[in-house]
């Protein structure tokens, strides 16, 4: 009579370090991952207590209100001609310091599109001035 041949009995894969391993892993992709960070706006900011006399003609003040409209020396202005004023007034004067003030609700975006125009005429002086209470 004919019998099957026994198989040998499996063996189990021992699974007890598994956890190990896999925390392992985790630890080293989080250390190799690079995490990539906003720029945001590079301003360079003085040093705390220096305060300096300015010429009053060396400033332009640009406004802005809580529904977006600006002001540039007391001329309505559109956002996307910021940058073109700003590079004539730069050209006029190389002493020019541009001092933004906005109102408690002016909206994020507006102020960030005025910064950007003014950086982008290479506004080098740029003060940003605390809203009234």
């Amino acid at each position: 009579m004919l019998t099957k041949p026994r198989r040998a009995a499996m063996q189990e894969v021992n699974s007890s370090s598994m956890s190990d391993i896999a925390f392992l892993l985790l630890v080293f992709f989080l250390v190799t991952t690079t995490i990539s960070l906003d720029k945001g706006i590079s301003l360079i900011l003085p040093a705390e207590g220096n305060e300096l006399e300015v010429n009053k003609n060396n400033i332009v003040n640009v406004l802005i209100n809580d529904r977006g409209k600006v002001l540039l020396d007391d001329q309505p202005t559109q956002i996307k001609d910021i940058k073109r004023k700003a590079i004539d007034r730069i050209k006029a004067n190389k002493k020019v310091i541009f001092s933004v003030l906005t109102n408690k609700r002016t909206k994020y975006k507006s102020y960030i599109e005025v910064l950007d125009q003014l950086k982008q005429a290479g506004a080098t002086k740029i003060s940003i001035a605390n809203p009234p209470n």
